[in-house]
């Protein structure tokens, strides 16, 4: 039985180990500096989380500059901040956007704990799941963003469908050209849902639909619904990652 007197120490003892500064949060997000509504199931909203978890806004680190210019220049403030993070008690970093897949292996090599960048790193393993003769595909909130690189630094294949949202009316404006402040929850759903149906009938081979973007995991219900394929996201990502930095006791 778990005995919070001595969460790690030996048996039988009752001295608490110290080297941290904040305890019982394993998991550090690394944030983009934004001021859109982080709604609940949103990766920047912490109550989405059932678990405590640790936040660093990386500053200038805008939606724009991540997703459209291939966070050109931001490497080294993401280190500093995922090594703040680690500083403060995190055991696993992951981060508030899928394209960040790009520096994948220079944090992970820079901070020497787990890291996982982006919610397609789930690609090979839901594809290990499927039937012969189906694929995974990915929706993104910018499809014409995603370069090799992207998916290289996660080991996704190059052929991987990728349908995209920079064409609807509310996500992709709001979240990446900071049109307004407000967000249209149904508009924005709308979006990916048409993204993913587009995805499918350009594809009718997929068996299952990864959701890149952070934000699009309060669509994602929606888009199982509307498609009829699995659904995965950074919400089953980062789950199953925090399971690993904090394994339940039987």
């Amino acid at each position: 039985m778990f005995d919070p007197v001595r969460p790690f120490g030996a048996p039988g003892s009752h001295v608490a180990q110290g080297g941290k500064a904040i305890y019982g949060a394993p998991l550090g997000i690394l944030m983009l500096e934004a001021r859109f509504p982080r709604v609940h199931g949103d990766m920047g909203n912490a109550t989405t989380w059932p678990f405590p978890v640790l936040y660093h806004v990386v500053r200038g680190a805008s939606p724009a500059k991540v997703v459209c210019d291939r966070a050109e220049g931001l490497l080294e403030p993401f280190i500093a901040a995922a090594r703040d993070l680690v500083d403060l008690g995190a055991e696993g970093i992951t981060t508030n956007c899928g394209f960040l897949s790009i520096y994948q292996r220079q944090l992970a090599d820079a901070v020497q704990v787990p890291v996982a960048t982006s919610s397609m790193m789930q690609v090979p393993w839901v594809q290990a799941t499927l039937p012969p003769g189906q694929r995974v595909g990915i929706v993104t909130i910018n499809a014409a963003g995603i370069t090799p690189a992207h998916l290289e630094g996660i080991n996704v294949p190059l052929d991987t469908p990728i349908a995209g949202c920079e064409g609807g009316d509310e996500l992709f404006p709001v979240i990446i050209n900071a049109a307004r402040p407000q967000l249209d929850l149904a508009k924005a759903c709308a979006d990916v849902v048409a993204a993913a149906q587009a995805l499918v009938a350009r594809h009718p081979e997929l068996g299952a639909i990864v959701l890149e973007c952070t934000n699009m995991a309060p669509y994602s219900a929606a888009v199982r619904a509307a498609t009829g394929l699995p659904v995965y996201d950074i919400y089953s990502m980062t789950t199953w990652f925090q399971a690993g930095l904090q394994p339940r006791r039987f």
